[in-house]
């Protein structure tokens, strides 16, 4: 396993890490390049909570420094490598569903309810995505960018985020970012918790499906993706909900680097387009 497995921007490669990964043969220690957000404190809050109700989901937190600078989390070094590169099977994804599913379900809910929100359910994800789009230049001469952004900005502007379901409240990882799922050959292991924290499962559930290191990237079908998940009639309305809005997110991040990733921007604008007119 190398160091850039375990880093964030997995698809796209994006040069920037929000830390830097040092793997030995038993431990790995995660040194961030950013903490602003408190994504330290959040890493080792979801480290030493799922070694108490969930052990072996996730590595165990050996010790961590959270005022230096930077701050560093050590953890125990865990089995398996990323699934993003691998061909995705059936198998695979019966061991991703198993692992979201026990992640959302270890941590007692009296426990959650006193946890800080995930970030984006903390000012809400479709304000996080308004700050983004309002800092994008929108696409000129292109008919199916321009259609795709223009509908996603409609969208956005009468979207607000549903609230969740009670028992909906889960401990979430926040992030949906396939690298982040390590296969040992048997199981699914998880890794990268610094945008962790209370949240709502519908949300997690869109947060992974609509990654583009899952559906663009390892081409994992939407339907059985979730289908493999029991979900209430008003949790696939809010899965939907956020499928939407993330798929926006992701058009607009690749707007960023637009000249990098030409052909997986054409192709999120069509799975924008879809997922508003279904």
């Amino acid at each position: 396993m190398s160091p850039s497995s375990w880093s964030e921007g997995g698809a796209g490669r994006a040069p920037f890490t929000t830390h830097v990964i040092d793997i030995g043969d038993d431990e790995v220690v995660k040194r961030f390049r950013s903490w602003d957000r408190g994504e330290h404190l959040r890493e080792w809050q979801a480290l030493t909570l799922l070694a108490k109700h969930a052990p072996d989901l996730a590595p165990a937190p050996l010790s961590a420094d959270l005022t230096s600078v930077p701050p560093y989390v050590r953890m125990s070094r865990i089995p398996g490598q990323p699934l993003d590169g691998q061909a995705v099977t059936p198998a695979h994804l019966d061991a991703v569903a198993a692992a979201i599913g026990q992640l959302h379900a270890a941590v007692p809910r009296d426990v959650v309810a006193g946890l800080r929100p995930q970030p984006w359910q903390e000012v809400g994800a479709t304000s996080r995505i308004r700050s983004f789009a309002a800092g994008v230049r929108g696409p000129v001469g292109d008919g199916l960018l321009g259609a795709a952004f223009d509908a996603g900005m409609r969208w956005l502007g009468r979207a607000a985020d549903p609230r969740p379901e009670p028992h909906s409240v889960v401990f979430g990882q926040g992030d949906g970012n396939l690298a982040n799922y390590l296969w040992d050959g048997e199981r699914v292991r998880l890794v990268d918790f610094e945008d962790s924290g209370r949240s709502d499962r519908a949300y997690e559930l869109a947060a992974f499906a609509e990654h583009v290191s899952v559906w663009h990237d390892a081409g994992i079908e939407t339907r059985p993706l979730l289908g493999r998940f029991e979900l209430t009639r008003t949790e696939s309305v809010r899965v939907f909900f956020f499928r939407r809005a993330f798929a926006f997110y992701w058009l607009v991040k690749l707007l960023e680097q637009r000249e990098n990733r030409r052909d997986t921007l054409h192709r999120q604008a069509g799975r924008l387009l879809a997922v508003l007119d279904g």
